[in-house]
């Protein structure tokens, strides 16, 4: 069919148009605005009918048709960004901004709660504050990656929080009562008599709130202080006759 189309000059004009769906008894007819290049052979739509065109589609797929990009609903998609946020934040439970991408090269900026007690690592759900919907269709979710920024006192484990306490030689010799920093304000500690560098207290749920709270670890650590006249060099040099006292004499005997 398609040889005897080639051979007929009106019927192969008809072929070159239509294509091989073509058949001899076939009418076209053609949408407002379809022009023909006589040159090329190749049709396309103008500018000009729009309203004819509809019919024309109209006419194809029947009455309410509508093109792909009407109607078109999508829910929005979710959204993911960190949140560095201090020790503070996380004890009390602070309102934060944060800065976010938005469609194409936008940028908006955020105001959340931190849920008190929150912890590294932890990821927290904003409903509704993720990428807007179309159509009406909802906005998508925010999910915030937390970390914490470096702390000048503090380092979090989890909702345990640790602390290290410098300690004169007397007080660790002698025992004392001392001021001690936590996240929710100045507490009283008791050192014991005989304290050693780098022994641990516990202050207990002391740390992140939660359930259960976390506690605050105290690790002491003995200073030293200046020696830097007689009067302190002889205070030393009688301990050192006081006190028969060698600790490598016990860390370095196998």
């Amino acid at each position: 069919e398609a040889y005897a189309a080639l051979k007929d000059p009106q019927r192969r004009e008809a072929y070159n148009q239509l294509g091989t769906t073509w058949r001899s008894d076939d009418e076209f007819t053609p949408p407002p605005g379809w022009y023909a290049n006589d040159d090329s052979h190749r049709y396309a739509f103008s500018d000009d009918g729009i309203g004819s065109f509809s019919d024309f589609f109209d006419k194809i797929f029947g009455r309410g048709y509508a093109a792909p990009h009407q109607n078109f609903r999508m829910h929005g998609s979710d959204q993911g960004a960190t949140a560095k946020i201090t020790l503070e934040d996380a004890y009390w439970g602070r309102e934060q901004v944060i800065e976010l991408a938005g469609n194409g090269r936008s940028m908006r900026r955020l105001k959340f709660k931190v849920p008190a007690g929150v912890v590294a690592g932890q990821r927290i759900r904003l409903a509704g504050q993720g990428l807007p919907g179309y159509g009406g269709e909802a906005a998508g979710d925010l999910y915030l990656d937390i970390t914490f920024a470096a702390h000048p006192k503090f380092r979090a484990d989890g909702r345990d929080i640790h602390l290290v306490l410098p300690i004169t030689p007397w007080e660790a010799a002698l025992g004392a009562k001392l001021t001690v920093p936590t996240l929710g304000g100045d507490v009283v500690m008791t050192i014991n008599p005989g304290a050693q560098s780098g022994q641990s207290l516990r202050l207990e749920r002391r740390g992140l709130p939660g359930d259960p709270a976390g506690d605050q670890i105290v690790e002491l650590a003995i200073k030293m202080p200046t020696v830097d006249t007689d009067d302190k060099r002889e205070l030393f040099k009688r301990m050192r006759e006081a006190m028969d006292f060698n600790p490598r004499d016990t860390e370095f005997v196998s």
